[in-house]
């Protein structure tokens, strides 16, 4: 376990920015997690993975802030049980080799598990909701631990009830996966390209594969030991749902020359509604731009739901040029989005 005082917390998140920790707790296992909690019982704690979804202000984060990196897992039959800050990737991988279907669409996501579970990720018709069975938290205002089953976690799109109870925090979790395909994988340009690497979507291991290129061709793959060029939290805003008449002028922006229905149930798989529409194609009905830049700010040249540092941006510009689009959108569209980037911290308006 490491411990600092006034540290800088860039090189803790993925947008590599952000202000000093008061206190930073490193920790590299469940029992060193339990540890940090058990010795801030009287502080004010905030619990953090990889970083890969927060947005730190420049003013810091004060109390201890404590960074979860590393954990094991292991397999009972179809149980997959891993530890809150193992990296979700190599969790997946695990269930390929045990050749255990149920998360393979969800390859290649950046995450620890305890986040993936927060942000209920999803991918290609699969989520956490889907196959996770029990999580373990430990409270940090009297240390106790408990068992909560899937079902009493409240899921919905991007959300799990937990995140709005920050006094637990998940050292555990447990997933119930299956010998046997449990979705198909029905996304047009992933199927055109295992056509193209000639893998079959219906072996599991090729499916990952076909994932993974998929991510990476849409400049998705993040390696948090990797120096970038650019820095991101990937897409940085939810898909809103709206009325079916204003989703179908939005989808108008799209720029693949998909069919409308084509589109609706694109939406319906990556959203659970034909009403959830893409908030690129929100963006592009706003005006908003690929590549468009303030300055250290960038909306990424392809994947303009990506915000960017592409230089020393603060946090308090990404947050800025955050605000500008959600109040353009509103003030042209009259759509409201949030976003899926958690802000830790103070912002100025």
């Amino acid at each position: 376990m490491l411990k600092l005082k006034n540290v800088l917390l860039k090189d803790y998140n993925s947008f590599h920015c952000g202000g000093m920790a008061e206190n930073l707790v490193v920790c590299e296992s469940t029992e060193e997690l339990k540890q940090a909690i058990r010795e801030n019982l009287h502080s004010k704690l905030t619990v953090l993975g990889y970083g890969t979804n927060v947005l730190i202000s420049d003013k810091g984060l004060t109390g201890t802030t404590v960074i979860t990196k590393g954990g094991d897992c292991h397999f009972e039959n179809e149980l997959l049980v891993a530890d809150a800050g193992a990296w979700w990737d190599d969790i997946v991988q695990a269930s390929i080799d045990k050749e255990l279907w149920g998360i393979e669409l969800m390859s290649g996501i950046p995450s620890s598990i305890g986040g993936a579970i927060h942000g209920n990720i999803a991918a290609y018709g699969q989520q956490i909701a889907d196959t996770l069975e029990w999580v373990e938290v430990i409270a940090t205002d009297s240390q106790k631990i408990y068992s909560i089953p899937s079902s009493e976690l409240s899921f919905n799109y991007r959300y799990c009830s937990l995140s709005d109870k920050s006094h637990l925090v998940i050292f555990r979790a447990a997933f119930r996966l299956s010998n046997n395909p449990t979705k198909s994988l029905e996304y047009g340009s992933a199927l055109r390209i295992a056509d193209e690497l000639k893998l079959d979507k219906n072996k599991l291991n090729d499916r990952r594969l076909t994932i993974l290129e998929a991510r990476k061709r849409a400049g998705s793959l993040y390696d948090p030991n990797q120096k970038a060029t650019s820095y991101t939290a990937g897409s940085f805003f939810k898909n809103p749902i709206v009325p079916l008449e204003v989703a179908r002028e939005v989808i108008k922006f799209d720029e693949t020359g998909k069919s409308a229905d084509v589109l609706l149930k694109q939406n319906q798989i990556h959203g659970g509604s034909d009403h959830r529409v893409s908030a690129a194609h929100v963006l592009l009905a706003a005006g908003f731009m690929r590549g468009q830049t303030w300055d250290n700010v960038r909306l990424h040249p392809d994947h303009i739901l990506k915000i960017e540092n592409i230089g020393n941006a603060t946090s308090q510009e990404i947050y800025n040029v955050s605000r500008e689009i959600m109040n353009q959108v509103y003030e042209k569209l009259c759509i409201k989005l949030e976003p899926e980037v958690k802000f830790l911290g103070d912002f100025s308006e």
